[in-house]
């Protein structure tokens, strides 16, 4: 696959708003996703970060404009981070009518859990692995969420 034809993919997703697009042609295989925090050194003469794995696996093309570590540094809560184990969709709560599990401000115990993560139709309950108050959900309800995404703070 050619650099023009990545670049118009890379374009697409970023004027569309879609999280992840892949294409396959023939052996060739492209993944893009968006808004995962992703350390690439740009390349000089493309406008957006491209990362190409190593011979004989798969490239990948990252569209996503990574916040400065500062900039998270202040925004941010302190306190012990929770993050996804997973790729999928967030749930605050087991069905659209229920209550979260969890809100801000609730005291939480280890083991307890503080949402589901729907991948390939499967619920999986997140549980908390530590004790303490929740001072931040960095989610929405119905967002898709990364491995490794930071999903709660936990103080």
């Amino acid at each position: 696959m050619d650099l023009r034809k990545l670049k118009k993919l890379i374009d697409l997703v970023q004027e569309s708003g879609i999280g992840e697009l892949e294409i396959t042609e023939g052996e060739e295989k492209v993944r893009i996703s968006r808004g995962g925090a992703v350390s690439v050194t740009p390349l000089a003469s493309a406008s957006a970060p491209i990362a190409v794995a190593q011979a004989g696996t798969v490239p990948v093309a990252h569209a996503a404009a990574a916040p400065t570590a500062a900039s998270t540094a202040e925004a941010a809560p302190e306190g012990h981070v929770v993050k996804s184990p997973m790729v999928g969709t967030f749930y605050h709560s087991a069905s659209p009518e229920a209550k979260p599990f969890v809100e801000v401000g609730d005291t939480i115990k280890a083991g307890e859990t503080l949402c589901v993560i729907e991948a390939m139709k499967l619920m999986n309950e997140i549980e908390a692995d530590v004790s303490g108050i929740v001072k931040a959900i960095l989610v929405e309800n119905g967002q898709p969420v990364e491995y490794g995404q930071a999903l709660f703070i936990i103080g």
